[in-house]
């Protein structure tokens, strides 16, 4: 992507927690603009169609306006800095190197919807991004342009850093509530949903880190600038965590419908070693693969979604040929298994035993009898947990079986 069209990554803005040198370069000019006109920002988001970039590329401004349309009261934004999936890495760079970026979506949600409560909650693993996300707090709140969305708002407002339990389930919106609240990330049933009642019953915006890192660039330059970003009919701009066998493994800011042949051939450097490609774990390891037949796919929520599988993340994480690919998947459920928070009885047992019966595959100790639970165990466990870990694990499982048969069928042999 050429430097003068990146939005997030442009090395001007990589400042760190310096906050005169984000406003040095074009920072807090979409907030200002924001408080010209506080009830103009939610049609701006939705013009541009800012989509959500923690994974279910659900629309912005559906979760913003509920919010905004609640009784006054207490209201929150929380940034979900978690990221803890495996192949996952935008968000830590964000917050680590343009955290102020991040700040400043944050506050512009806060004043679109009269939020008095804004919380960054970051993984404490990522010690880089949590100090530099708590220096970048502190300079904001004694700026001027602080005091002026107070003002706006008619209310104090506590914008503060929230380091989350570092668990995996703990990115899981409902499970970020009751973080917030001081309980254990236990995920809750929706309805109600956040919009309704979040954090101590009021309502809560959950939104991605790179989600909110977009907004103060669509305030300041407009919805269509940040349209005419993308590639064709999609919009804006997507970061990718490409890892596995490439060459030239890393993130990449991509306009938003790049075609995943362009990811890997031409930004990832191709296949390691002149392997082949064979297949892409798209959006973390919990979607359906994509083999070589979808590399032609425009890297967007819908085109990936008409493909049976979801963008996700964003992370790309890349296997060539003589990669077995029984035991990557092994290897991920085994992060699913260990991830579950234990809530739901289904979820724990059941990414145990697909664990279980994929490890017995993997080592050559299977038989037929596993191949059919395993398969057995897909079609009976989807939808059986609060949240969407035991479907994730599901979901990678049944399209490596579907992909991939051959490769199970010679380990039964």
């Amino acid at each position: 992507m050429d430097e003068l069209n990146q939005n997030l990554m442009r090395d001007e803005i990589r400042v760190g927690a310096n906050l005169d040198a984000w406003l040095a370069h074009g920072g807090g000019e979409g907030l200002a603009k924001a408080l010209q006109d506080p009830a103009a920002i939610i049609a701006e988001i939705a013009q541009a169609d800012l989509r959500g970039m923690g994974g279910a590329g659900f629309p912005t401004h559906k979760k913003w306006t509920p919010v905004a349309a609640a009784p006054e009261g207490d209201k929150y934004v929380i940034c979900n800095g978690n990221e803890d999936e495996p192949g996952t890495f935008k968000d830590r760079f964000l917050l680590e190197h343009t955290p102020h970026q991040v700040i400043e979506g944050a506050l512009i949600a806060a004043l679109a919807t009269r939020a008095n409560h804004v919380i960054l909650y970051v993984n404490p693993h990522q010690q880089h991004s949590l100090a530099a996300t708590r220096e970048a707090a502190r300079q904001w709140r004694a700026h001027r342009l602080f005091t002026a969305i107070e003002q706006t708002i008619g209310r104090t407002v506590e914008l503060r850093v929230l380091a989350s339990s570092g668990l995996y389930i703990g990115g899981e919106e409902t499970a970020v509530i009751a973080s917030v609240e001081g309980g254990f990330p236990f995920p809750r049933r929706k309805p109600p949903f956040p919009a309704q009642q979040g954090v101590h019953g009021a309502p809560t915006i959950v939104n991605n880190t790179e989600t909110l890192a977009h907004v103060p660039g669509i305030l300041r330059h407009g919805a269509q600038w940040y349209r005419d970003l993308g590639v064709g009919d999609a919009a804006g701009t997507k970061l990718y965590s490409l890892s596995g066998d490439v060459l030239r493994p890393g993130l990449y800011e991509l306009p938003m419908g790049t075609s995943l042949a362009t990811l890997v051939f031409q930004y990832g450097g191709a296949m390691l070693q002149d392997k082949k490609f064979k297949a892409v774990f798209t959006g973390g390891p919990s979607n359906t693969l994509l083999t070589q037949r979808e590399l032609d796919v425009a890297l967007d929520f819908d085109s990936v979604r008409q493909r049976h599988s979801r963008l996700g993340t964003g992370a790309m994480i890349v296997v060539s040929e003589g990669t077995s690919i029984v035991r990557k998947v092994a290897e991920y459920v085994s992060f699913f298994a260990q991830g579950s928070c234990g809530q739901c009885p289904p979820c724990k047992g059941g990414t145990f035993q697909l664990m279980r019966l994929l490890n017995r595959l993997d080592t050559g100790r299977g038989v037929r009898a596993d191949l059919d639970a395993l398969e057995n165990l897909c079609r009976i466990l989807p939808g059986s947990g609060r949240c969407g870990l035991i479907d994730g694990a599901v979901t990678v499982v049944e399209s490596s079986l579907n992909r991939f048969r051959e490769e199970y069928e010679a380990l039964v042999a």
